[in-house]
């Protein structure tokens, strides 16, 4: 799998331009779609402390953009670029229509890339997949 988004890191490209359409989206795009309202947001489950729609999406990025440069030197970029742009998104709501800056998605975004990276460095260390 990690050879398959290496070559093909196009699709690391594409979901990176899906999220930052529907994140900049005046109100929700997703919700125009689904209810025909772009005021109502469609959840995922259920918020705790932190916004869980934020937290799954960035943690489906994280691990893309991990699984496409896991083998470059590119890495280190990567992660200050996945901790910029769960920032840098959230801080937009601040002038986008129909859209508020909310700390709970802030800490979802961050908490998201912060889990795979996590993660991905307790693999490292402990080599769980290695033969």
């Amino acid at each position: 799998m990690t050879n398959f988004f290496s070559k093909y890191k196009v699709i690391f490209f594409v979901i990176n331009f899906i999220l930052i359409f529907l994140y900049l989206f005046p109100g929700s795009f997703i919700g125009l779609l689904v209810y025909d309202n772009k005021q109502i947001q469609p959840q995922i489950t259920v918020d705790l402390i932190i916004s869980s729609n934020h937290f799954y999406i960035f943690i489906f990025i994280s691990i893309i953009g991990l699984l496409s440069y896991s083998k470059s030197k590119q890495l280190k970029f990567l992660i200050f670029y996945l901790v910029f742009l769960s920032i840098i998104l959230e801080v937009f709501h601040l002038i986008i229509p129909y859209r508020s800056f909310e700390w709970s998605d802030l800490f979802g975004n961050f908490f998201g890339v912060i889990v795979v990276l996590f993660i991905n460095n307790l693999i490292n260390k402990y080599g769980i997949f290695k033969k």
